[in-house]
Parts: C-alpha cells; structure tokens; sequence
C-alpha cells in the first residue's frame, strides 16, 4: 500500500520509489497495479449518485443546511487527467493546451464525497457534451426540482 500511496503522490519514475523502499520496479508496478484495481473493483460500494426519492430529498437537505441552496444535491465538473497519448486516435486524446488527456466528469455531495465518476472520454471532448451524453443528466432530467450545480474554478 505504501508503495502505491507513493506511486500516487508523485507518479515519478517506478524505479526510482523502488530505490527508495528497497525493492524492484517490477515489485512497485505489481504491487500499484493490484491496490488500483483493488480499489477499482469496490468503487462501486463507495461512489453511489442518489437514485431513490430518499436519497435525493436528504442530499437535497444536506446542500440546503450547508451551502442554502434549496434544490442543489451536489456539484459536477469536468477536469483533464493527463495520459500518455495513444498510438491509436491519439490525437483526440490532445487537449486544447496541447496535452494528452481523459476529460474526466465527476459529481460530489456536500459531504464532498464522489457520487460519481465517468473516465471515458478523450481530452479534446468538451465538458459540455460529456454532461449531455452522462446517465447522471438522464437520471436528474425524470427529477423534479432537483439541480447539480457546475464548478468554474479558474
């Protein structure tokens, strides 16, 4: 776990944190690859969007008693994860400063917990038609009087 806490901090070079800890990059490769897809494999006990009637009047409450926003249940946002460019349609990949990304969509509550996450699209995808292509918008567009508010964090 050390390793991958490491690995994640600062994803410098593996052979280098391998020096440090004392074991090979291979060791520091397996070992953040199994803690990631650990953590991948349970992700879906830990980030739940609220779905039922219950869920999204009490993530409603919440915003409102935190945050007076009576009909918000969290915030969306759009934020690029730099890659390594594909060899194949690399170029889709590149971001409009030039850079190989995921533009990954996520939504949190006011507990500042992800509700959800959507990893899927190429850094020159605009924020914009992800969130029109999300099956959170869908879920929200069947909810009355419910909003997710957009962060614009320069």
């Amino acid at each position: 776990m050390q390793m991958c806490l490491r690995y994640l901090s600062d994803p410098g070079y593996q052979k280098g944190i391998g020096q440090e800890l004392g074991v090979s990059q291979a060791t520091v490769s397996r070992t953040v690859t199994a803690v990631i897809d650990s953590i991948v494999a349970q992700s879906n006990y830990w980030i739940k969007f609220p779905s039922t009637n219950n869920a999204l009047m009490s993530a409603k409450q919440l915003c409102q008693s935190k945050y007076r926003f009576p009909t918000a249940i969290g915030v969306v946002d759009c934020t690029h994860v730099g890659i390594l460019k594909p060899n194949r349609h690399g170029d889709e990949y590149v971001n409009r400063k030039g850079y190989p990304t995921l533009n990954v969509q996520a939504t949190c509550d006011a507990r500042e917990m992800f509700t959800s996450t959507d990893v899927s699209w190429p850094g020159s995808v605009h924020d914009s038609r992800i969130w029109r292509n999300s099956r959170i918008r869908v879920q929200l567009q069947n909810k009355n009087n419910v909003v997710l508010l957009k962060l614009d964090i320069v």
